[in-house]
């Protein structure tokens, strides 16, 4: 596709800036949560959104979606949703032959709304889905789309008749990202743009071939060992009562982050150093994904919990050490 991954970085570039653009056209004022979602797309990843109602998660997957030129499927979770309902079931045809009726998994970009709405069984099947890429049902394996990514949306702020996912499953997801409230200028902007008839066309910017070949570039990335090293330390600090826990671990957490959290923080490192048009991922890079990737990944202890001291602190004093 090109002649060289020199090339092809200073195309991606190129195509993240149209990305942001066209996205920018429906999404005003959440550029760190698209970076970090285009990242984690890019990455082969999957990613968490939380955030109270009304700040567009659901309006964020459709844009990105159109934009991507991808197959999307939206899934709303309820307590009463089972996991054939996502997954597909088999039915009896004509024939008298069991065929498999693919369910809505089945996608390129599956949209997990309120995934803490659902009992754990039905949490079990997408997150199954989402590390094997494929499902198993009648004894039959079926691959899922590829490009695959999973968005799945929580409401922080409304927790009856919710499952929460547990820190196990919560690990699948390469990235959590917190949504806050847009400034009074971008609401302002927000609100003149969806009460008036303003029509937008969005243009599709990358193909299908496009993404896979942009995937496969970021694992080609070479990483220095002072890098690679830095990220395993930053996971390292964030066990208590361990060789190399940071002081605040052991004080405040009584839990911390596995080794899937130092993978992500490379590969993350990598794309992110990509969409700043250089050719290989330095510290900084590391340093800028690093609270998406560790905040779900890390358990507050009671103390910590009485003083008041949020998982994003307990983050942000370990990148200063």
């Amino acid at each position: 596709m090109y002649k060289s991954d020199v090339e092809a970085v200073d195309a991606f570039v190129v195509k993240y800036k149209e990305l942001n653009a066209e996205i920018g056209k429906i999404i005003i004022g959440q550029d760190e949560v698209v970076k970090d979602v285009i990242i984690s797309i890019f990455s082969k990843g999957h990613c968490l959104l939380i955030g109270v109602p009304g700040l567009a998660k659901t309006l964020l997957v459709n844009t990105i979606a159109d934009v991507l030129g991808l197959t999307y499927n939206r899934i709303q979770f309820t307590p009463d949703l089972m996991p054939s309902d996502i997954i597909g079931s088999e039915i009896l045809g004509e024939d008298r032959n069991f065929k498999f009726i693919k369910g809505p998994l089945f996608a390129n970009i599956i949209l997990a709304d309120e995934i803490n709405r659902t009992p754990p069984k039905t949490q079990a099947a997408l997150l199954e889905a989402m590390q094997e890429r494929s499902v198993t049902t009648g004894g039959k394996r079926y691959e899922l789309g590829n490009p695959f990514f999973v968005l799945a949306t929580q409401n922080p702020i409304e927790q009856e008749g919710t499952y929460p996912l547990p820190e196990a499953q919560l690990d699948r997801f390469m990235f959590n990202v917190w949504l806050d409230y847009p400034s009074l200028q971008d609401e302002i902007t927000v609100v003149k743009n969806t009460t008036s008839n303003r029509k937008v066309e969005l243009r599709k910017v990358i193909s299908n071939e496009e993404i896979i070949y942009f995937q496969e570039l970021v694992r080609r990335i070479p990483v220095t060992d002072n890098v690679l090293e830095y990220a395993v330390k930053l996971a390292s600090k964030t066990r208590p009562n361990t060789e190399h826990a940071a002081e605040i671990a052991n004080k405040y957490l009584s839990w911390g982050a596995g080794p899937r959290a130092s993978q992500y923080l490379i590969i993350g490192a990598k794309c992110h150093s990509l969409i700043k048009g250089k050719y290989s991922p330095d510290i900084e890079d590391v340093k800028a994904v690093a609270a998406a990737i560790l905040r779900h990944r890390i358990v507050r202890n009671y103390k910590a919990e009485a003083e008041g001291i949020s998982v994003d602190a307990i983050i942000s004093e370990l990148l200063k050490a």
